[in-house]
């Protein structure tokens, strides 16, 4: 949760980033800070090396059609809705006006909002490869089936998916429309077979933001890849051709998404001592810096925390490198009935081949002392394709062409 790999960095506006500048007279401000629109189209997907947003609508979806035409055109129509939404605009001719004896193309509880930096971003995942849609041979050799990590308590029916789209904005109700309107456009062709909410992101955007902290206190996500180390972005988080080869080649610009629910038991948490907290996570809770350091983002010295301390474990230096793009979110989901919050972590992590990035970090973390207090309950991975070129580009295009 600390050291899992880089966590989200800032990206140029032309690669889906959120360093784009909105002008209002004489006033030039961040698009951060202004409520505006992220860029749509790009190389890449916006919601990736974009800046972190407030809010999270997650949602993965089952295909139900077995026609592929139909979902290619489902794809082309959730194209044109995503590039309207995030602009700001409503879905085809709007909420009100059009003919009374038919429903608006648009659900209209976004009307009068701000696009509040919305991003969408789509994936697809392992079982649409199975046959239905010609899309056996296309299927890349990075999109493994997870394996089984010890301590995983897995629910079915909060795993995997066909499809699934990353709805991330300051507005929560923006989140929940974009997310809305898309299952509305998909009925009939497609069902949500479970989606999440998230709030308080769990990753630091900026080298000089300040590092936000989960719901065990801690500051997660220190040392996250910025949007200007493109190097390292390039080499842990994007898809090159040379990484597509074959059938895989439409993934070129691509990554790949594990998202995991993880339940904390906060309550346990919450009563265990100070000293022991900063144990298991290997740093401090005031700065969150490492044992033996001053400061957040002193370089920690591994050999000094307890060996089955989060960060030890999960640093680069122990895993041979692997390093993680992160833009979790905190949940909260009510009780279990018990009195206790349904409460935890949906983690979010981009890389460039999970054979070298979460599956190596994730098996290191079988003994990691914090296992005591979470719980993996829902897993997926999804192949993210490239981002949408221009308005006659859509998602998935490479893939079924």
């Amino acid at each position: 949760m600390g050291w899992g790999g880089a966590g989200l960095a800032l990206g140029a506006a032309a690669a889906g980033g959120a360093v784009a500048l909105t002008r209002d007279g004489d006033h030039t401000a961040p698009v951060a800070d202004s409520g505006g629109a992220v860029p749509f189209h790009g190389p890449h997907q916006a919601g990736i090396a974009t800046a972190v947003q407030d809010r999270l609508h997650f949602a993965s979806f089952d295909v139900k059609t077995e026609d592929r035409e139909e979902l290619i055109q489902l794809l082309k129509d959730w194209t044109r809705a995503a590039e309207r939404m995030t602009a700001g605009a409503e879905v085809g001719d709007g909420a009100y006006g059009g003919l009374p004896e038919a429903p608006p193309d648009d659900t209209g509880e976004a009307l009068g909002l701000k696009p509040s930096r919305l991003t969408l971003t789509i994936g697809f995942g392992p079982s649409l490869f199975d046959g239905r849609f010609g899309l056996k041979g296309k299927r890349p050799g990075a999109l493994v089936e997870l394996p089984k990590f010890p301590g995983d308590n897995l629910d079915p029916a909060r795993s995997g998916g066909d499809l699934c789209v990353q709805a991330c904005a300051d507005d929560p109700q923006v989140a929940v429309h974009a997310i809305r309107n898309l299952a509305r456009i998909g009925f009939g062709k497609v069902a949500v077979r479970w989606s999440q909410l998230g709030f308080g992101k769990t990753s630091s955007t900026t080298p000089d933001a300040q590092t936000p902290r989960n719901l065990f206190g801690f500051k997660d996500g220190t040392r996250n890849v910025a949007g200007t180390e493109t190097d390292r972005l390039a080499k842990h988080v994007w898809v090159s051709g040379k990484d597509a080869e074959g059938g895989a080649a439409w993934m070129d610009g691509g990554s790949y998404l594990v998202a995991r629910r993880i339940r904390m038991n906060v309550e346990t948490w919450d009563r265990t001592p100070l000293s022991e907290q900063e144990d298991i996570f290997g740093r401090d809770k005031r700065e969150g810096a490492p044992v033996g350091k001053a400061k957040e983002h002193d370089e920690p010295f591994l050999k000094a925390m307890k060996p089955d301390s989060h960060v030890r474990l999960a640093h680069p230096d122990s895993n041979h490198g692997a390093t993680l793009l992160r833009r979790g979110y905190s949940f909260t989901d009510g009780t279990d009935g018990l009195g206790r919050l349904e409460a935890g972590l949906f983690f979010l992590a981009y890389q460039k081949d999970v054979r070298t990035g979460f599956i190596p970090v994730q098996t290191s973390l079988a003994s990691d002392a914090l296992n005591e207090y979470i719980q993996h309950v829902g897993s997926a991975l999804f192949a993210i394709p490239p981002g949408v070129r221009d308005k006659d580009d859509w998602w998935g295009r490479a893939l079924f062409s």
